[in-house]
């Protein structure tokens, strides 16, 4: 493997090495004998990205963008293999298949799990759950601004520099970028965390769950997620936390150097998002007065609470949804393909490839009816080029591929339809549960067969670095580059 790449992966290997002596003195406080199987797997992270390290000393480096992608891929793999082993030797001794889906789905931040019986387990796994989709949450914006512009596919050129092609100015920039990026997750992170202690949760689980809602994970400390605490406030909170997951980040920096609201509305996939999540709640609110007469306040928190969840791909659940009919499990199985703004830490499709769709065809309708008409596509008050719509239409053409390939092999496993195409969705839309009773919001994956969860877990790594990102490698001019 080039040197350029194996360096950078023995770094993270030893600060995996690092974070997992938290969960560690976790156990270790607590008294559960779980604080070996993390100590052990410390030693061995920080052994094998020491040795990494040791096979490049001295070699110069330079990255080029072909190193670029085999050093994304690389990190996500080998960090996910890694990170499961606290599972897989932990005395909860669950198989290494189980061990590397929990794992995947921690750090894509899906919140697909395996695992039951949250509510009695040591303190140091669900710890290390909750971390794992936090540095997920981070990493995934990281890679936004580094990588995803040069794949034209669309949201992620929000963050394309104008000196991107020169390596030696695009660095300091985007060092400085990512720098605010994370004080700013940090931030939140701590006020979310400082809101649900406020509001009743104790310490540690309001930790978790401000680490697993700003990341839009979903992991949780309660087999009953977020329906296991009575204070409704929790769940606004979680609303409100939900939704900041779900913006793009670039924003908030902006609103840094102005302080002003207005930052978020006059930015138009912001403000699209709002929107239509906003009716999807109100939609959702009616269609239960109407079906499940009740208060209004209940309605409203139920609807909000489980439509914002699914649409920014967080996946906590407060009821099981699916008991209101099948009007709100279509609309459910829909919003969770949407994701949140490109540049957040929501999966999906991105409001910002939805917008440029369906502005790329009202253009297109108009072309038809004027062909010479010159028409530019606009998304605030940046020009979209023919190629980067060109990279939208691609990357949605390319989810739906994966879609209907992900489904037909798990209906091969000997799945039903429903749940594979749920499954499907949920894996590459990294959105947590699926419908129906198997892995629908008071399901599990475990029942699922070692060879359907090996292919959920290509699904849950592809939809996180966003398919074009795995298949570049398939290129040959990518190799030959």
């Amino acid at each position: 493997m080039n040197r350029v790449v194996v360096f950078p992966i023995g770094v993270l290997m030893i600060a995996l090495g690092v974070l997992l002596i938290m969960p560690a003195i976790m156990d270790i406080v607590s008294g559960s004998g779980d604080w070996q199987a993390f100590a052990i797997s410390s030693i061995a992270a920080v052994s094998i990205g020491g040795l990494m390290l040791l096979s490049t000393f001295g070699w110069g480096f330079h990255l080029s963008r072909r190193d670029g992608y085999l050093l994304t891929i690389g990190c996500w793999l080998s960090l996910a293999i890694m990170a499961a082993v606290p599972f897989w030797v932990s005395d909860m001794h669950i198989s290494f298949t189980d061990a590397v889906f929990e794992s995947i789905s921690g750090l894509t931040t899906t919140g697909s799990t395996v695992l039951t019986g949250l509510d009695t387990m040591p303190p140091g796994i669900l710890l290390w759950r909750a971390m794992l989709q936090w540095i997920g949450g981070i990493g995934i914006i990281v890679m936004a601004v580094t990588l995803l512009p040069f794949l034209r596919v669309g949201g992620m050129q929000l963050y394309r520099m104008e000196t991107s092609d020169q390596y030696d100015k695009f660095m300091p920039r985007l060092a400085d970028i990512c720098i605010r990026i994370t004080i700013i997750y940090v931030a939140l992170s701590i006020l979310c965390a400082a809101t649900y202690w406020e509001l009743g949760m104790t310490g540690f689980e309001a930790i978790v769950h401000a680490m697993t809602t700003l990341s839009t994970g979903g992991f949780s400390t309660s087999d009953q997620s977020m329906g296991h605490f009575a204070n409704p406030s929790i769940q606004w909170a979680a609303i409100l936390f939900m939704l900041a997951g779900s913006l793009p980040f670039s924003v908030y920096i902006r609103f840094i150097h102005r302080f002003k609201f207005n930052v978020f509305l006059r930015d138009s996939q912001t403000s699209g998002f709002l929107l239509y999540t906003a009716l999807a709640i109100l939609g959702m609110t009616v269609f239960l007065a109407v079906n499940h007469p009740g208060g209004f306040l209940e309605n409203l928190r139920q609807a909000a609470f489980n439509v914002v969840s699914v649409i920014s791909t967080t996946g906590y659940a407060s009821s099981d949804y699916l008991t209101w009919g099948a009007g709100a499990a279509t609309l459910f199985f829909f919003l969770s393909m949407l994701g949140g703004c490109a540049g957040s830490t929501t999966g999906g499709l991105k409001a910002f490839r939805l917008f440029t769709m369906l502005k790329g065809s009202v253009r297109q309708g108009g072309k038809l009816m004027s062909p010479h008409c010159v028409q530019i596509i606009r998304m605030g008050d940046r020009q979209l080029s023919d190629d980067a719509l060109s990279g939208v239409y691609l990357f949605f053409f390319v989810m739906m591929a994966v879609l209907g390939i992900i489904t037909l092999g798990l209906t091969l496993t000997g799945l039903d339809f429903e749940t594979s195409i749920s499954a499907a969705v949920t894996a590459i839309a990294n959105v947590g549960p699926g419908l129906g009773a198997i892995i629908g919001p008071a399901g599990n994956f475990e029942p699922l067969s070692d060879t359907a969860k090996w292919i959920l877990d290509v699904a849950m790594l592809a939809g996180r670095l966003e398919f074009m990102t795995i298949l570049v490698l398939f290129v040959p001019d990518f190799w030959n580059a």
